[in-house]
């Protein structure tokens, strides 16, 4: 990315200090078209100020934690919003050691997608213990939907209660629905009256832009945390509205025999490679094509019909993917496990007498064997 320069100076956003950059849209700094005149400020910043919204930026992993180093020595309120459908590969396993003593509240998002007959005591359960198990302590867990409105006056409640003389900072990874949350909470505690301004602290890394509240606090905005592990920042855009579920799950409920491979369009494959006949429920969005084959024949299928029958992805797009990587599991007996895909999905083992199943996905690409969530 490159950063554009005035004689030998970088040209600066004037209102959250990163680095202008004309390049890439998703990163910090980005503004359409660059003047060589100063104050100039960045697309985030423009919405902010002109239209009291947030457009979301990412970041890899580096930046962010250098960034989330910096919470520890304030007087902050964490939001730490996570995705449901893609809850271990959206987690923020490190966070613990840089709030310090700093009171997290955890907005999972996303409760929408999950079928409506939900026990939704369960999946708060199950959300607390894996959370406890990412190492991460969390004041409150909220169930929410940033794209439904549901959960958000408990959030903005739970919000008010434990704020105090915080500033409150979000932080999350890309496409997490942060900007959502973070839109909301301005809405609800700035004035809308007054103009927005960007402003940022001495001292304050240049890539958080603090938005100011009603009472002198500020919301602080960060930047996403780009996941190389999750599937969602492999794919093109296109196929990414693909895989991101939009509606509710619909599972698809499948009958196996062992040697029986199911191809998720030609992003991952699910093998039964051993053991008596049960089902296995696939839950992944309704976009995606389910194929069902004989595991004898599944290399040579995808050879054939990778990016035409099994797709997405496009064939065109095939070969900027990592190649795939087999992951084994043993399926224990009388336990219900999710065989996790980050950010496609993941297939519940539904028999009680245990299997030995296989996944296939790109290199890279977080694939675990989890308690199950639904």
């Amino acid at each position: 990315m490159t950063e554009r320069l005035e004689g030998s100076a970088v040209i600066r956003c004037s209102g959250c200090g990163a680095p202008l950059q004309t390049e890439d849209p998703a990163g910090l700094g980005y503004i359409p078209q660059l003047k060589e005149e100063g104050g100039q400020i960045c697309r985030r910043c423009f919405r902010i100020k002109n239209y009291n919204e947030v457009a979301s930026v990412a970041v890899n992993q580096d930046e962010f934690l250098r960034m989330l180093s910096q919470i520890g020595d304030r007087k902050a309120l964490v939001i730490h919003i996570v995705d449901l459908f893609d809850f271990q590969g959206s987690v923020i396993t490190g966070l613990q050691r840089f709030v310090g003593s700093n009171p997290v509240i955890l907005a999972v998002n996303k409760i929408d997608l999950l079928p409506k007959v939900t026990n939704w005591n369960k999946i708060r359960n199950w959300v607390q213990k894996q959370a406890k198990e990412a190492g991460l302590k969390t004041e409150e867990i909220v169930l929410c939907s940033a794209k439904k409105n549901l959960g958000f006056d408990r959030l903005l409640q739970e919000v008010a209660d434990r704020r105090g003389d915080r500033d409150v900072y979000v932080v999350g990874a890309t496409n997490v629905g942060k900007s959502t949350l973070i839109n909301r909470l301005i809405s609800d505690y700035s004035d809308l009256e007054e103009e927005l301004t960007t402003s940022r602290y001495p001292g304050t890394t240049l890539d958080m832009v603090n938005i100011p509240l009603d009472d002198g606090h500020y919301i602080v905005d960060t930047p996403g945390i780009v996941y190389p592990s999750r599937y969602t920042e492999l794919v093109t855009p296109g196929d990414l509205v693909k895989i991101m579920p939009e509606k509710p799950l619909k599972p698809a409920v499948y009958q196996l025999n062992e040697g029986q491979t199911i191809f998720i369009g030609g992003l991952a494959r699910f093998d039964f490679v051993e053991g008596q006949r049960q089902s296995f429920t696939f839950y992944t969005s309704g976009a995606l094509n389910l194929h069902r084959t004989k595991l004898g024949r599944a290399d040579e299928l995808y050879a054939e019909h990778a990016g035409e029958m099994l797709t997405p992805p496009s064939r065109e797009s095939l070969p900027d993917l990592p190649a795939w990587t087999r992951h084994e599991f043993r399926v224990p007996k009388g336990g219900a496990q999710d065989l996790f895909v980050s950010g496609l999905g993941w297939i519940k083992a539904n028999g009680e007498s245990g299997a030995k199943v296989a996944i296939h996905a790109p290199k890279g690409v977080k694939v675990i064997m989890r308690e199950s969530l639904v």
